[in-house]
């Protein structure tokens, strides 16, 4: 059942999501080469409790941290780790939920470390792109499965793998609503968007061709790319406004 949202909701999302955008700002800052990813954990775990905000993955479902750290080719739900040291050349997605007075905010970047091949930078940088076009898509009266067509749209030419285990989501009084959100064509996302659909656009790209991935069974968390290839990721939470949308996780 898709929850919409009144303007009141929407503020504190608004304010949920600044403060994820400010927190990734804080992040920006300190990814460099010999950091562990622990380190990354407790700044974002640090933050939150400096700002009244609960770090939503902490204990959810049983997940052991405060953030999300994905390097290489770990495609999603990286666990930080004080033997995980960011080398010259990695890329790492840092997936941040902040719960602040009831509401979720959550956004993620991938960062570049040190010096990092051209592949990798293009990686990066399509992936990003390939968000705001999903993102662009998004008005009142159209079609979810419009998101997914304008990722997919841009990123054929460059014969990469869309993820399709994982997707957006849902969020606002929890953490992941309904509606699911794919990050290619579907007619599974035949939704009409409506005023007041919170939701997050959170394209899972590989560089490979396989859209395949692979789920640790040591940890049941890590999941990385079947062929062992690159992965990166960008989101932003947003809604749908009267007109079209609004990013809620910018500062």
């Amino acid at each position: 059942m898709i929850i919409y949202k009144t303007d009141e909701e929407i503020k504190k999302m608004r304010e949920a999501g600044r403060l994820c955008a400010k927190l990734l700002d804080q992040v920006a800052k300190f990814i460099k080469i010999g950091i562990s990813t622990e380190e990354i954990n407790t700044l974002v775990n640090d933050f939150a409790l400096i700002h009244n905000a609960i770090p939503a993955t902490l204990n959810y479902n049983g997940f052991p941290k405060s953030v999300c750290t994905s390097i290489n080719n770990v495609v999603c739900h990286g666990i930080p780790s004080p033997n995980e040291i960011l080398k010259d050349g990695d890329i790492i997605n840092v997936d941040v939920t902040l719960i602040l007075n009831g509401y979720f905010g959550d956004s993620s970047r991938t960062f570049l470390v040190g010096n990092v091949s051209e592949q990798a930078r293009l990686l990066v940088e399509r992936t990003e792109k390939a968000m705001y076009k999903g993102i662009e898509a998004i008005g009142p009266g159209k079609m979810l499965f419009e998101v997914g067509k304008a990722i997919e749209t841009y990123l054929k030419p460059f014969h990469y793998g869309i993820v399709r285990e994982y997707g957006g989501h849902g969020v606002g009084r929890s953490f992941h609503e309904d509606p699911h959100v794919f990050h290619f064509f579907t007619m599974d996302n035949k939704i009409k968007l409506r005023k007041g659909m919170t939701f997050t656009v959170e394209p899972m790209i590989n560089q490979g061709r396989s859209h395949k991935v692979i789920t640790s069974r040591q940890d049941g968390w890590t999941v990385t790319t079947a062929d062992k290839s690159l992965s990166a990721q960008f989101e932003h939470t947003v809604v749908v406004t009267d007109n079209g949308y609004e990013i809620l996780t910018v500062d």
